[in-house]
């Protein structure tokens, strides 16, 4: 049910384009929130989530309230989604507990920094990020510590934090396997359709299908029983 005492309450989203972060934005709208969306252009291979950020957005009237920021690639160099090794392909990521090729290091510390300092331009106390700790490829930054800690730094270093205005971050999925998220995004309404996962973009619009996020992706539908929208070679 929707609070009405924070309906129309700004927030700022991070919004990927990808699976996850299409049914955080739909969290946040449920939750009454009016919702600004920011998505980072740093030079990832699978630079093609950027249009499917543009038609997230746009599907929940969201466009005027998009902002794609541009940030200098040199900042994320050390990662092979930036293009400096090869992506993993078709490693079993139901055992593995290393840190993956494709981490990019900092990258939701960097992210979070900035729609902080958007946040306190447009007068919001509430981040909403779609991290997720469970069915994920083994990012640091994508643990509730990390989160937490932010949160803390985002209240000690901040003119709203110092005033006692909290500021919280929300990650709604941190804690929902990839199945409970895709059931969550039904119910919510997110057309799947609009989204990309892919890190190693084929031809003609196609996923790889052997990337980790094309085989969670991929696995957690067929575990549904639905049809996954997007496209792919294998």
């Amino acid at each position: 049910m929707m609070n009405n005492q924070i309906q129309n309450t700004p927030a700022v989203v991070l919004l990927s384009g990808g699976l996850d972060s299409a049914t955080t934005l739909a969290c946040a709208i449920r939750d009454g929130f009016e919702c600004h969306a920011l998505t980072f252009l740093y030079g990832q291979r699978h630079e093609c989530e950027i249009e499917s950020s543009k038609k997230v957005a746009c599907a929940f009237g969201l466009s005027d309230r998009h902002h794609i920021i541009r940030l200098d690639h040199q900042l994320f160099t050390g990662s092979a989604l930036t293009g400096t090794g090869p992506i993993p392909m078709g490693r079993d990521v139901t055992v593995s507990e290393e840190i993956p090729a494709t981490y990019v290091p900092a990258r939701n510390t960097v992210f979070l920094a900035l729609a902080l300092a958007y946040a306190e331009h447009i007068g919001s106390f509430d981040i909403f990020i779609g991290v997720n700790a469970i069915d994920f490829s083994g990012y640091p930054d994508c643990r509730p510590e990390f989160i937490a800690a932010f949160e803390r730094l985002a209240n000690l270093g901040t003119r709203a934090g110092v005033r006692g205005e909290k500021i919280t971050i929300h990650a709604p999925l941190i804690q929902l396997t990839k199945v409970q998220i895709i059931q969550l995004g039904q119910k919510l309404g997110v057309d799947y359709s609009l989204t990309w996962s892919c890190y190693n973009p084929q031809g003609k619009g196609q996923a790889c299908g052997v990337c980790d996020s094309c085989q969670i992706r991929r696995k957690a539908f067929e575990t549904v029983g639905l049809r996954d929208p997007l496209p792919y070679t294998i």
